[in-house]
């Protein structure tokens, strides 16, 4: 975890803060929190009450499982309405919405391209034209119909929808969430290496939770230092999927308008007030590029990224 905190005496006279941390393997990946506090127990009852939370959205969106509801829409809602749940229609909603301020950088429904171009196995190829064209035909997140009024969800045509652009994120503001109504007032939330949220500030560290961001090409240096507070950081890069043929890097971060792998980036940070947000725009980010960043990124957003050349490859976008 972040900081190295210890458990520690804050302030004279007070009692010592203890530090509880645990892990759970959800949703694909591992959920760790690092938590601050004067009392273990209530602490360990409050972490139980997040992973229950977590275990509960994998019922409820995971691909895997036949009976989760996003399994359920992509098996029946191209034949028809579908009823779901109030939540998530919200989050169908809120995705839809990355989609057309992204400009189609962002797409719920790239599942397809992901599968053909061999990342969901792990063991990346390069899939013929043909194999391309007939995958985009299944993509596109206009093909999605949310009917409120009557909490449906509805496919236009025979498209999929995958959790896993947005999932972790939403996973972890749900952590958080619970763990602040419960009265957490110093903890640190980790989904895989790529979604956080940083509640309060750790002992001895007013600023907030530190955050190393390495260097793309060299993981031994570190090219930008944050410090969280009550914030969320996510990252998206070519290090954590990729593989190489034809003397090319091919990224597991795809673009869904063209049906490759975007080319030009290695690497994007974004810091904002939700992790759900956090984590979706690193892609659309790390599509569009720098310039679309600028001219596009939120006020209460901070991008630092690194373009694929070979001086002054990073920047930060406060």
């Amino acid at each position: 975890m972040p900081g190295g905190a210890q458990a520690r005496p804050e302030g004279g006279g007070q009692k010592a803060l203890v530090r509880l941390e645990r892990s759970l393997d959800a949703m694909g990946t591992t959920y760790t929190a690092a938590l601050y506090g004067p009392d273990r127990f209530a602490l360990d009852a409050a972490l139980e009450e997040a992973f229950d939370e977590v275990q509960r959205l994998d019922l409820q969106m995971s691909n895997y499982r036949a009976e989760s509801e996003w399994s359920r829409l992509n098996r029946e809602a191209a034949q028809g309405p579908v009823r779901v749940s109030e939540e998530t229609i919200e989050l169908l909603a809120r995705c839809l919405d990355y989609s057309r301020r992204s400009e189609g950088a962002f797409d719920i429904t790239v599942g397809p391209l992901m599968k053909i171009w061999g990342f969901y196995k792990g063991s990346g190829r390069i899939p013929h034209r043909a194999e391309i064209r007939t995958a985009l035909m299944r993509v596109g997140w206009r093909k999605i119909e949310i009917d409120r009024k009557a909490g449906t969800v509805r496919f236009r045509s025979s498209v999929e929808i995958d959790p896993g652009g947005i999932g972790k994120g939403y996973a972890v503001d749900r952590m958080a969430g619970v763990l602040k109504r419960l009265g957490v007032q110093r903890g640190f939330i980790t989904a895989g290496r790529s979604s956080m949220y940083a509640i309060g500030a750790p002992p001895q560290e007013p600023r907030g939770w530190r955050v190393e961001i390495p260097n793309p090409r060299d993981s031994r240096r570190v090219e930008k230092v944050y410090y969280l507070k009550d914030q969320s950081m996510a990252t998206s890069g070519t290090t954590e999927k990729f593989f190489a043929a034809g003397g090319r890097i091919y990224s597991h971060i795809m673009d869904p308008r063209t049906g490759y792998p975007a080319g030009g980036m290695l690497q994007v940070s974004v810091v904002a007030p939700r992790a759900l947000d956090s984590e979706a725009w690193t892609k659309p980010y790390f599509i569009l590029g720098r310039t679309w960043a600028e001219r596009n990124k939120p006020k209460n957003f901070e991008v630092f990224l690194c373009e694929d050349r070979l001086e002054n490859a990073c920047v930060s976008l406060p």
